[in-house]
C-alpha cells in the first residue's frame, strides 16, 4: 500500500524534446515527419526488394531484410510520439506508456545490434571460409541466429521491472524526447544503486558482447583480406563489408557516447547523439546498403520496373 502511494503521484511524465521554443515546433514536426516516411519507405523497398529477387536469397541479405524490419519497429517506437508532442502543448506521456516506451526502445535496439553481430559473422565466414561457407550459413544455422537475436527482450525486461521499483516523488519532467533510462533515474527520489550497478555490469555485457564480436569478426577479415595478392580481390572483399561496418561505426559510436559515461555527467548533447541510434541510422540504413551494393541496386530497380509495368 504504501508502495502504491509513494508512485501515485507521479502517474504521467512531461517529455522536453528537442526544444522548449514554440516557433521550433512545427519545423521539427515537418523535419521528423519526412525523416519517418523516408525510414519506413527505405526499409520496405529493402525487404520486398530482397523478397522479390531470388539472386537476394543469401544469408546476408536475410539478415539485412530482418534489421530493415527491426529498423521499422525501432522508428516506430520513438518518432510518432516525437511527432504528437511537437503539435501538442501538453507533453506528456503516461507512467505506463513511458515504461512500455522504454521496453520496446531497448529490446528492438539491441536486436538491431545483435543482428548487426550475425552479419558481421558472416562477412566473416564468407571471406575467411569460403568453401564451407554454404554449410556453415545454411538455412537453420541463419533462423537460429536470429532467434538468439530476440534474448535481448529479456535484458530489455530486467531493466524495466527494476525501474517499476523506484519511487518518482518530486519532477516529472524528463529532459530528452523519448523515456530514456538515463533522465529517468535522475528523477528518482530513491536509491538508484542496484539500478546503476545492472546498467554497467549485466547492460555492458549485452551492449559489448556483440560489439566485440564484431571486431573479432573484422580483425579475422582483415587479417584474411591483406593476404590476397591481388589488389582488385581485396577491393572486391572490403567492398562487401563497407556498407556493413558504416553502419556498425554509426550505431556503435553513439550508443558509446552515450551511454558509457557517469549518470551525472548526461546533458544536452547526449539528446543530440541518441539521435542518431534511434532515428538516423534507421533512416540512413537503407541508402548505406543500396546505394554502395550491386546487387542491391539490381534488386531496387527489377522491384521498381516490376512495379511500373
Amino acid at each position: 500500500m504504501e508502495r502504491l502511494n509513494q508512485t501515485s503521484s507521479v502517474s504521467e511524465f512531461i517529455l522536453l524534446g528537442l526544444s522548449s521554443r514554440p516557433e521550433d515546433q512545427k519545423p521539427l514536426f515537418s523535419l521528423f515527419l519526412i525523416i519517418y516516411l523516408v525510414t519506413i519507405t527505405g526499409n520496405v523497398l529493402i525487404i520486398l526488394a530482397i523478397r522479390s529477387d531470388p539472386q537476394l536469397h543469401t544469408p546476408m541479405y536475410f539478415f539485412l531484410s530482418f534489421l530493415s524490419f527491426i529498423d521499422i519497429c525501432f522508428s516506430t517506437t520513438v518518432v510518432p510520439r516525437m511527432l504528437v508532442n511537437f503539435l501538442s502543448e501538453k507533453k506528456t506521456i503516461s507512467y505506463a506508456g513511458c515504461l512500455t516506451q522504454m521496453y520496446f526502445t531497448y529490446a528492438l535496439g539491441n536486436t538491431d545490434s545483435y543482428l548487426l553481430s550475425a552479419m558481421a559473422f558472416d562477412r566473416y565466414v564468407a571471406i575467411c571460409d569460403p568453401f564451407h561457407y554454404v554449410t556453415i550459413m545454411s538455412r537453420r544455422p541463419c533462423v537460429l541466429l536470429v532467434a538468439f537475436c530476440s534474448l535481448p527482450h529479456l535484458h530489455s525486461l530486467l531493466h524495466i521491472l527494476l525501474l517499476n521499483q523506484l519511487t518518482f516523488c518530486d519532477s516529472n519532467v524528463v529532459h530528452h524526447f523519448f523515456c530514456d533510462i538515463n533522465p529517468l533515474l535522475k528523477l528518482s527520489c530513491s536509491s538508484i544503486f542496484v539500478n546503476d550497478l545492472t546498467i554497467k555490469t549485466e547492460g555492458l555485457v549485452f551492449w559489448v558482447t556483440p560489439f566485440l564480436c564484431i571486431v573479432f569478426s573484422y580483425v579475422q577479415i582483415l587479417v584474411a583480406v591483406l593476404r590476397i595478392p591481388s589488389a582488385a580481390g581485396k577491393r572486391k572483399a572490403f567492398s562487401t563489408c563497407g556498407s556493413h561496418l558504416t553502419v556498425v561505426i554509426l550505431f556503435y559510436g553513439s550508443i558509446f557516447y552515450v551511454y558509457l559515461q557517469p549518470l551525472s555527467s548526461y546533458t544536452v548533447q547526449d539528446r543530440v547523439a541518441t539521435l542518431v541510434y534511434t532515428v538516423l541510422s534507421s533512416m540512413l540504413n537503407p541508402f548505406i546498403y543500396s546505394l554502395r551494393n550491386k546487387d542491391m541496386k539490381r534488386g531496387l530497380g527489377k522491384l521498381m520496373g516490376r512495379r511500373k509495368s
